[in-house]
């Protein structure tokens, strides 16, 4: 991670003052976000007496430690995606204003739950503490650095979070054979995800409306590439962690989840080109317009349904 953000400040994209095309500042807010669209905050608590088995994906180690993985990733980066937005509240349109707040609580509800969902792992005997330590020390690099600059890496998690959250929803085969409760949990956090995908970028476009598009597009796109293959290598360590305490040796561990994910169902596979988007000029979360996942008719989540056409 150090010699990438070093990376990053070689090429400029820390740096305000940096030398740029002469390219006219975005002085008009432009969002892609639907004008009608809200986020809805839906305050759930799932049972924390159910009895999720050790391997609760389908009985499969291998898909278990990789949803293990990311969600004892969550709750201190869903912090530090609060934290980031705090910085940009002063100042910001009425409407972005009111979407903070409920994105602020959307995340809230999140981490209490996947706390919830880490400790029952940990009570089959994982140890999970070391990825959280991972991601605090990981975090603890952005420390210091330009408020721009941890907004871009907000905007490069959010976005892959809104990518492989709407896996399970557009293909639900993705969590067939799950615990119940288990796949509810990550049915919600999906749910919102997708919902309040485009708010960290449309906060973003504000804050730098005074940013020559091509410096906007190169931190974008750099800090994104970056980011991202640092957070998926450490799930993909992470999830062979999980696997040797399993019992499969590092080999084992690596081959059958590279596997999963690449081949059979292979989500990363499916997913790559989605997530590369973010890498192109003109880049909006919502230029994808998924909120039929959100308000299925037959929708579980009775706040999402929306009417039949």
């Amino acid at each position: 991670m150090t010699d990438q953000t070093t990376d990053l400040e070689r090429s400029g994209v820390t740096d305000k003052s940096s030398d740029a095309p002469a390219t006219a500042p975005a002085t008009a807010f432009a969002s892609a976000t639907p004008a009608e669209h809200e986020l809805i905050v839906r305050d759930r608590r799932f049972d924390r007496t159910a009895m999720v088995p050790r391997h609760w994906h389908s009985g499969d180690p291998v898909a278990t430690a990789w949803y293990n993985s990311v969600s004892a990733s969550l709750p201190r980066g869903e912090a530090f995606f609060i934290d980031t937005l705090r910085d940009f509240r002063e100042g910001l349109p009425p409407k972005l204003a009111r979407e903070v707040k409920a994105f602020t609580t959307q995340e809230i509800n999140h981490t209490r739950e996947h706390v919830a969902f880490n400790r029952l792992v940990s009570d089959h005997g994982y140890n999970v503490e070391s990825i959280d330590q991972g991601i605090q020390a990981m975090l603890e690099l952005t420390e210091g650095r330009p408020k721009e600059f941890n907004l871009a890496i907000t905007i490069a998690l959010e976005h892959f979070a809104a990518i492989i959250s709407r896996q399970p929803l557009a293909k639900p085969e993705y969590l067939d054979g799950a615990d119940p409760v288990a796949a509810d949990i990550w049915r919600w956090h999906a749910t919102e995800e997708i919902e309040h995908k485009g708010l960290v970028y449309d906060i973003w476009l504000h804050a730098t409306r005074d940013w020559s598009a091509w410096k906007r597009y190169k931190t974008r796109a750099l800090v994104a590439a970056l980011i991202t293959k640092k957070y998926f290598g450490n799930r993909i360590r992470d999830a062979i962690g999980l696997l040797e305490q399993d019992g499969f040796t590092h080999k084992q561990a690596k081959r059958k989840l590279y596997a999963f994910l690449w081949w059979k169902p292979g989500m990363m596979r499916r997913m790559f080109f989605e997530w590369a988007t973010i890498l192109t000029p003109g880049f909006h979360p919502w230029k994808h317009d998924d909120r039929a996942l959100i308000g299925k008719t037959e929708s579980p989540y009775s706040d999402a349904v929306m009417p039949a056409e």
